[in-house]
């Protein structure tokens, strides 16, 4: 049951597993984006803060530190700990979530649910990191151990703040790394909650530490700290540029990133049931408010269905509750942010100009909170900025094709490869479809269906890397060749 308004038990910074103000003392304040009002002040991380963090997760990878020491399967048993008090605390979590992210309580709830099993997944591959003997000419004996990288910052977005947290800390603490991670300004305070209920669960000092902050302070030291061995970003391409550069001018960190996309789905003739079809894609694009990196956000509907898939998608975008998150009947809460929310009118207002035909929406929902209207384009062409860009919100365009060549040329022509989909009747279609197109993910007859143990990440300037699955922990850890010269014969 959601609470709706939870208590704030942790606004601090949680370094070395206690919470601390900021040096300098700075807070910043945390809105609620459903009725633009301040929920409380977090301490705000800087340079000073990151340098405390590094140095305590630096001390818990020592060597000889408890982290470093503990048998591997204890360390599951920790994580699976942590997944014991995530579910105690669900209900509280996931109205955190909805309370500073916006997004509806059942989304919320839904999140923190993927989110332990995502930690559990890989609590089970704690014991099961190891290495190979390899054959080698000579009196050798070789064999490879597989080792955490070190100490890692980690840098989430907004969009889902647990989530993205299940993401990051589940590989990295399966494979024995320690982390700073530094929440989105906008959600910060599952980050922190999630945090004490590690130190309750048992992890020992610095293994995790929180720091929530500016991108232009918390985030920007993190990504320049010379003691820092990884970074893991998941946000925008544009933040992605930046840190890569700081990772290239400080000491060549190895960088992962999960960055922006802009995915095609393209919807064949075949396709059968077109009332399922426009749902697919309705939920594609609107689910999370739009807000979704993999949001199905270029739809591709065959000419010969063309006007008729609009109507339902218009019917679909009309029908669309959107209100209090905390309202059961709710599918669509406020945008993020006010900054957010007038990025997504402006898109609008350039489709207009640029000549694509708004169906439904396309203004401010209400005048209190960050609402937008969902929206519906129509005769969108593939040079118009609405189709080019990525918008981030409740905005869907429908684009018209021919033939599937030139659907799968046009899914192509973009600068981002995260995820892309098909719905179509005919296998053949959708293998070549699959095989083609040059994207991360390729959903067939269904869409954003991420599993914690498939691969996930992008092609292109969608980033590089991968979490998710097996594929995730390689991310973390790094390979040690060990030769052994072996006696001819013993004395």
């Amino acid at each position: 049951m959601a609470i709706r308004n939870p208590e704030i038990k942790y606004n601090q910074l949680f370094i070395n597993n206690e919470f601390v103000d900021a040096v300098d003392g700075k807070t910043f304040p945390v809105i609620n984006p459903a009725t633009e009002e301040v929920i409380c002040h977090v301490a705000q991380a800087e340079s000073a803060d990151v340098d405390l963090a590094v140095k305590a997760a630096r001390a818990a990878f020592s060597s000889d530190s408890p982290w470093r020491t503990m048998n591997a399967s204890d360390r599951g048993a920790l994580m699976h700990k942590l997944c014991d008090l995530l579910e105690r605390d669900t209900n509280y979590l996931a109205s955190l979530d909805t309370l500073d992210n916006g997004k509806p309580f059942t989304e919320s709830l839904g999140d923190m649910e993927y989110s332990i099993k995502t930690i559990r997944y890989y609590a089970g591959w704690c014991d099961k990191i190891h290495g190979d003997t390899v054959p080698c000419d000579g009196p050798y004996m070789c064999l490879t151990r597989r080792e955490p990288v070190g100490v890692v910052g980690q840098v989430i977005p907004w969009n889902y703040p647990a989530m993205m947290l299940a993401w990051k800390w589940g590989p990295a603490l399966a494979t024995g790394c320690t982390v700073v991670l530094k929440p989105a300004e906008l959600t910060p305070l599952s980050a922190l909650y999630i945090a004490a209920l590690a130190k309750e669960a048992g992890f020992p000092p610095g293994v995790v530490n929180v720091v929530p902050g500016l991108g232009l302070g918390a985030g920007q030291a993190v990504s320049h700290h010379p003691d820092i061995d990884k970074v893991a970003f998941t946000g925008s391409t544009a933040v992605g540029r930046k840190v890569m550069e700081a990772a290239s001018t400080s000491n060549l960190k190895r960088v992962t990133m999960e960055l922006g996309g802009k995915s095609p789905v393209v919807v064949c003739e075949d396709c059968g049931d077109l009332n399922s079809a426009a749902e697919l894609c309705h939920a594609a694009m609107f689910n999370n408010h739009g807000q979704n990196c993999c949001a199905g956000s270029r739809t591709f509907v065959h000419e010969s269905i063309y006007d008729e898939f609009v109507k339902k998608a218009v019917q679909l975008a009309q029908k669309r509750p959107v209100g209090d998150p905390f309202d059961e009947a709710t599918l669509q809460g406020p945008q993020v942010s006010q900054l957010q929310m007038e990025r997504i009118l402006g898109y609008i207002i350039k489709g207009k100009e640029e000549g694509a035909t708004l169906m439904c929406g396309g203004s401010r929902h209400g005048n209190k909170g960050y609402y937008v209207q969902p929206t519906v384009f129509s005769n969108v062409t593939d040079n118009m900025t609405i189709a080019m860009e990525e918008i981030f919100g409740p905005v869907q365009i429908i684009l018209k094709f021919k033939t599937l060549d030139e659907a799968i040329k046009r899914s192509n022509e973009t600068h981002y490869g995260l995820a892309s989909g098909i719905v179509t009747s005919d296998i053949n279609k959708a293998l070549m479809y699959a095989q083609a197109v040059r994207a991360g993910s390729v959903w067939i007859n269904c869409y954003d269906l991420c599993l914690p143990q498939t691969p996930f990440g992008g092609y292109k300037q969608s980033g590089h890397g991968r979490e998710l699955g097996e594929e995730g922990l390689d991310e973390y850890l790094e390979t040690k060749t060990i030769l052994i010269k072996v006696p001819n014969k013993m004395s």
